[in-house]
């Protein structure tokens, strides 16, 4: 892959775009090429001060060759929204571009796959009188990254370049599925740190599959990189992927850096079980998803951990898809609210079956969900369809309100499981939306991936409180744990943030209650049933 067109600014009006800019995209919809224009010929007379551009292409014995692709992409000047991909099998090519600064990237590939290829950038091409640029493979010199494991088996790598020039960003990239690949700076340097560049490779081995990124800024592009690291310097990320005891299957894990474009690590990961990457700090936060398998005839549910810390020597662990069930509050500054008021609307939008980790699912397992609102005690509305999710017309004035959201899991059945959250507040219409007062509970107990804990256990169950409760501060918590799916409830104590019990015989399960008051009186009343079971 190879593309050398990506703006990050909006592109100019019609008027300013050239003839050859029209022409590329008029041959891209007709299925062809653009041809490179003659060194004599111009592309409109109505275009402004064009000048010949002469490319010449020599492999790594020096030899003209015609196994190129080539793209030359305007970033500033009249010749900004100018764009060509010339091509002639000598390995000689012209063709007449406007006035202005652009990007060259050049891939040469050989004859024979195990020759290699080779990558040729220049950020910096300023076309004011006619020129030619000769792209030489022998300047360029191997991109030589590789994992602490001696075995481990190269799997895919790519490099992505961006150059900016008074405001504007064009980029190139080019993605390898062998390992034989060369590059090279050509042309004069940019600007200081108007050049940057990513280069991600990914690796699968016996201990570990790996992730290794660098990221470059400089004036240059990269001629040539060496990076073996060490597994001391490297972070390493776990993932679980649960299953409930009997239920077998594959669930699919993707890993990829935060920040630049890439084309991350994608793995099967047969469940339950655990997969284990290695991962470079230097390459910033990492991007996590798991999607698990999916039933017949539903979609695949996909879950997603963003803007992962790492450092080198410490391990990061995420489990997916695994109790405790229920809502979840986006904590990260400037989150989304869960709940609106805008005027007379009231919405609410609040993950109601988040796995035991917080995850989100995108298609959560759920038998049927309904939320209602009362208004001063008397029903407004009722909606049923996603869990957590309903929007309700109210009236202005200031009143009481009672928002209660329940989903009850899986098959329906009362093994499967129900979540329940209900919301009591004061709102009235104002002049901008504003974010309603509501708080979540979060259980964390130590669980296997097939959700459960021993059985006549004393636990210590981690609790945390999000939303608006944090903010406010907390009046008054309180925990209760049921053994007979809720019918009756035990008040347990709550000491450091953990709430302690013993858990019942094997194959029971074990329910969770919160009761939260804030300190401007909301409140939240959150049952969790059949939270987990025992074994």
């Amino acid at each position: 892959m190879n593309d050398s067109s990506t703006p990050s600014r909006t592109p100019r009006g019609a008027n300013r775009r050239t003839v050859l800019r029209t022409l590329a995209v008029v041959a891209v919809l007709g299925g062809t090429t653009l041809s490179a224009l003659p060194p004599t010929a111009t592309a409109s007379a109505a275009t402004p001060e064009t000048y010949a551009l002469t490319i010449r292409h020599l492999d790594r014995a020096g030899a003209a060759t015609g196994d190129y692709r080539t793209n030359v992409t305007g970033i500033s000047g009249p010749g900004a929204d100018a764009s060509a991909s010339p091509h002639d099998p000598s390995g000689t090519v012209t063709v007449r571009l406007p006035k202005g600064r652009y990007l060259l990237d050049s891939t040469l590939s050989g004859a024979e796959q195990a020759t290699g290829t080779d990558w040729i950038v220049q950020p910096r091409l300023d076309l004011d009188h006619d020129t030619t640029v000769t792209v030489d493979a022998r300047t360029t010199a191997p991109v030589d990254v590789r994992p602490p494991e001696s075995g481990a088996r190269y799997l895919h790598s790519m490099a992505f370049v961006e150059a900016t020039h008074a405001g504007t960003t064009r980029s190139a990239n080019i993605m390898m599925s062998s390992g034989d690949l060369r590059v090279a700076h050509l042309g004069p340097a940019a600007e200081s740190g108007s050049v940057k560049e990513w280069i991600d490779t990914y690796w699968s081995g016996a201990r570990a599959d790996y992730a290794l990124g660098y990221v470059f800024t400089s004036a240059r592009a990269l001629t040539g990189l060496v990076r073996h690291p060490s597994a001391a310097s490297l972070a390493t990320v776990k993932v679980r992927g649960a299953a409930p005891e009997g239920v077998t299957g594959t669930g699919f894990v993707d890993i990829q850096p935060s920040a630049g474009p890439t084309v991350g690590l994608v793995q099967p990961l047969p469940l339950p079980g655990t997969a284990t990457f290695l991962v470079t700090p230097e390459r910033g936060l990492w991007d996590l998803g798991y999607t698990g398998p999916a039933a017949p005839e539903t979609p695949p549910n996909r879950y997603a951990a963003n803007g992962i810390a790492v450092r080198a020597g410490a391990t990061t662990t995420h489990t997916f898809d695994n109790a405790v069930f229920g809502p979840a509050l986006d904590t990260a500054p400037g989150a989304r609210p869960a709940g609106v008021r805008d005027g007379d609307s009231l919405a609410l939008d609040i993950p109601l079956l988040a796995d035991g980790d917080g995850h989100v699912p995108t298609a959560p397992r759920f038998h049927s969900a309904t939320t209602t609102l009362h208004r001063d005690g008397l029903l407004i509305g009722t909606s049923q369809g996603d869990p957590g999710r309903a929007t309700f017309t109210t009236t202005p004035g200031r009143a009481s309100y009672r928002l209660t959201a329940t989903a009850t899991r899986g098959d329906g059945t009362p093994a499967s499981g129900r979540v329940t959250a209900a919301w009591t507040f004061t709102s009235a219409a104002a002049s901008r939306p504003a974010a309603l007062p509501l708080s979540t509970v979060r259980f964390a107990p130590a669980l296997d991936l097939d959700g459960t804990a021993p059985a006549g256990t004393l636990v210590r169950v981690p609790v945390t409180v999000q939303g608006a409760a944090v903010e406010t501060g907390i009046r008054s918590l309180t925990v209760s744990m049921s053994t007979d799916n809720g019918t009756t409830w035990t008040r347990v104590p709550v000491v450091n943030d953990e709430a302690g019990f013993r858990t019942p015989g094997p194959g029971r399960s074990v329910s969770l209650r919160a009761e939260l008051t804030d300190t401007q009186g909301n409140t939240l009343t959150q049952t969790l049933t059949n939270a987990y079971r025992t074994r």
